[in-house]
């Protein structure tokens, strides 16, 4: 199996490629802050390839993020596919990092999308480590807190993202201002599989999340840092609110 941290992003600069970014490279803010080249050399760890992982995924690879390493251990299951719509009646017992990983390069073939080992205490540090930044799309609080704790460890910034329900969050922990802060014990919350989940809805906030992922990695605009995005999906509204460290 190929190393999903070493093995090099190809490096292709000709006409096809830029014309396939071309709408990027129209918005003047991308272009100024030289934001597809960050891009096309950075490398992202997607934990999770669900509702939020998937979208996180295919977004990024059509945005040109050099490398992808997608790190999940599940297999697709028959209700799955109302939300997480990279995946067909086929897949249905098929592992979702690998099926993820094949449509994310199906999406963009100057991208590198990988499998990674599934993310433990053991390889946390090395895995997250190596990538430049961490999009944590899992839906489980095991995984959710030992990414935040190796990210704060490393003193890395990532992006988090939860929908389940009517409800979506996302925002950019980091330095100074991580999960434990806003969400100290995760208390009676649960997961998609015990709440439920409209189908749109993880969509909706993996969409988000790779834009915060964009923002970080290209340099343009005001990601979430110290504040947490949330979405009603049965009202339509949405509320930005500003964290602190306790």
């Amino acid at each position: 199996m190929t190393d999903p941290i070493t093995a090099a992003p190809p490096r292709v600069t000709g006409r096809s490629e830029l014309r396939r970014y071309s709408r990027q490279l129209l918005v003047p803010e991308w272009l100024e802050a030289g934001a597809q080249e960050r891009l096309r050399a950075a490398t992202v760890l997607i934990v999770g390839a669900g509702g939020l992982g998937g979208p996180v995924a295919l977004a990024l690879a059509g945005a040109g993020v050099g490398r992808l390493v997608i790190a999940d251990s599940d297999t697709v299951d028959l209700s799955n596919l109302h939300r997480q719509t990279q995946f067909t009646q086929a897949d249905v017992g098929r592992p979702k990092a690998a099926l993820t990983a094949a449509r994310a390069q199906a999406v963009n073939p100057f991208v590198t999308a990988l499998v990674a080992p599934h993310l433990d205490a053991g390889n946390a540090h090395d895995l997250l480590g190596s990538a430049d930044l961490t999009v944590d799309a899992t839906d489980n609080f095991g995984s959710r807190y030992l990414i935040a704790d190796t990210c704060a460890a490393l003193g890395r910034e990532w992006v988090w993202g939860a929908a389940s329900g009517t409800s979506g969050m996302v925002s950019v922990f980091g330095p100074g201002l991580g999960l434990r802060d806003v969400f100290p014990d995760p208390g009676d919350d649960l997961s998609c599989d015990e709440a439920g989940v409209i189908g749109p809805l993880p969509a909706v906030v993996g969409n988000m999340m790779a834009l915060e992922a964009l923002k970080l990695l290209g340099g343009v605009g005001e990601p979430l840092r110290g504040r947490l995005w949330t979405l009603d999906a049965l009202t339509g509204r949405t509320r930005t609110l500003a964290l602190r460290a306790p």
